[in-house]
This record gives structure tokens, C-alpha cells and sequence, in this order.
């Protein structure tokens, strides 16, 4: 897959990169959905709501039971959060 304009193309790898090491998403998340992207999480209680944080790449960053801390966890490693649903 490209994108082709007049000044850039882009292929798959320049889009799996983009944003990286600048832009962190930031996600409610269920504790159902925790363990296959926190590794070695301890058990939680089910249907709890936590707030996310992953790097550009979908590498998690933090978790939290507040969005504030989240987005400020974004903030401390120079990043800028965005919020998806």
C-alpha cells in the first residue's frame, strides 16, 4: 500500500513508524483485554475500566485508573498523547 502525492510517497513500513518516539494513544481498556498487551500483569478484577497508554507502535507504556495519569505519563516522556475510541 502507497500513497503517492506530489512531494511524498509513503509505504507500509513509513506508516508502521509513523508517529514513533512522539505520539502515545491513549485507550480505556477492560481488564478482560489487559493481559495480551501487559505481560505479566497479576490477575484483576473483571470488567474493571483502566485508562491505557501505548507508544506509536502499540508497545504499552502505562496503565492507570485515571486518564489524567495516563495523559501525564505521556507528557513525562515527551510525547503527545491522542485518544482513541
Amino acid at each position: 500500500m502507497t500513497y503517492n502525492d506530489e512531494s511524498r510517497t509513503l509505504t507500509q513500513s513509513d506508516l508502521a513508524h509513523l508517529g514513533e518516539g512522539t505520539v502515545a494513544y491513549l485507550r480505556e481498556i477492560g481488564t478482560d483485554e489487559l493481559k495480551g498487551k501487559f505481560p505479566g500483569l497479576p490477575e484483576m478484577t473483571p470488567n474493571t475500566r483502566l485508562w491505557a497508554l501505548f507508544a506509536a507502535n502499540g508497545q504499552p507504556i502505562l496503565l492507570s485508573d485515571a486518564r489524567e495519569r495516563a495523559i501525564a505519563g505521556a507528557f513525562e516522556n515527551d510525547l503527545t498523547p491522542v485518544s482513541i475510541h
